[in-house]
């Protein structure tokens, strides 16, 4: 009597697989759900780190006397004029955000800062708040997940080229007092650097070891540098030694179809690319010279200057 209860109580193969299918079926429900609650908190996270970033550059600015950050200093012949303190330490040729960083121990790039030539691009960045939780591999120092608006808040290149073809930057000093509209000039913003140039298609992992992908496809290569929507042609670009539209960067709208900006003010919000300005062909491929392109959220003017000529005779 009692092993005939017990046969009674249990589940029938279909109850089983009806339990099942409801199981997998309530998982492939919550599924996208957790993983849209995931992007959303990496994306709060990313905006949050930007802002302490904003805060440094612009502490950064008014102990240098107004004077913006450049992208990269210079490279100069005598290697001890390539040193710079990045808070902890000196270390050759820091990007702008190690220089930024050496404000506040907080935001220090490097745990161990280096003076060697050779980790000029491959040294990897260790604070966190320099880092992009959606890509948190992009560790390099050049195939870094955030891009500064070089072309006009300070390129720090020679114009023409490496030392000795010309004496003046591109475009270095710049003061911040010389920004006419704070809240609407990008500052930076993550970058996928000069992969915008290639179909969406063609765009292979980034090089996390900070080297240059042979064939220019690779995201986040040259990060840091972020160009603005419209290149004319006789501008800088973000690979200097690789100019050309199709080797261009721009912002990398990887927080679910957006892109995280900081303006010059210090506010943070997502915004699609062709808000900023940029045109994207069906490709995927950023346009350097659009009809539609302006690059009025980026001159410090609020109209669609031209970024500086990187002609030295113009």
């Amino acid at each position: 009597m009692l092993c005939r209860r017990l046969q009674k109580s249990g589940f029938t193969l279909v109850e089983l697989l009806v339990v099942i299918a409801v199981i997998a079926l309530l998982v492939g429900v919550l599924l996208p759900a957790l993983s849209s609650a995931r992007a959303a908190g990496q994306g709060a996270v990313s905006l949050s780190n930007m802002r302490q970033m904003a805060t440094a550059w612009t502490t950064y600015a008014y102990d240098a006397r107004d004077i913006m950050v450049p992208s990269q200093p210079a490279r100069m012949p005598n290697f001890e004029d390539n040193l710079y303190d990045v808070g902890n330490g000196m270390h050759y040729r820091p990007k702008w955000f190690a220089l930024i960083g050496a404000k506040s121990p907080e935001m220090f790039a490097y745990a161990v800062p280096s003076q060697r030539q050779e980790d000029e691009h491959s040294y990897p960045v260790t604070n966190e708040v320099w880092l992009c939780p959606v890509v948190p591999d992009w560790v390099s120092s050049r195939n870094t997940a955030y891009g500064y608006n070089y072309q006009f808040l300070g390129n720090a290149r020679f114009l023409g080229g490496p030392v000795g073809l010309s004496t003046s930057y591109v475009r270095f000093p710049v003061r911040i007092s010389s920004i006419r509209t704070m809240s609407e000039t990008v500052l930076f913003a993550s970058s996928m650097g000069s992969a915008a140039g290639k179909p969406a298609a063609d765009r292979t992992p980034n090089r996390t070891d900070g080297s240059r992908d042979p064939e220019l496809r690779a995201m986040g290569g040259h990060g840091y540098a972020l160009d603005p929507p419209r290149l004319p042609g006789d501008n800088d670009w973000c690979d200097p030694q690789n100019p050309g539209a199709e080797h261009r960067s721009a912002p990398d709208p990887r927080y679910r179809g957006r892109a995280n900006i900081v303006f010059c003010d210090g506010s943070a919000r997502a915004m699609t690319l062709e808000e900023l300005g940029y045109e994207v062909a069906r490709d995927g491929r950023v346009l350097a010279d659009g009809p539609l392109a302006t690059n009025r959220f980026f001159s410090g003017t609020g109209i669609d200057d031209d970024p500086p000529s990187f002609n030295p005779e113009r």
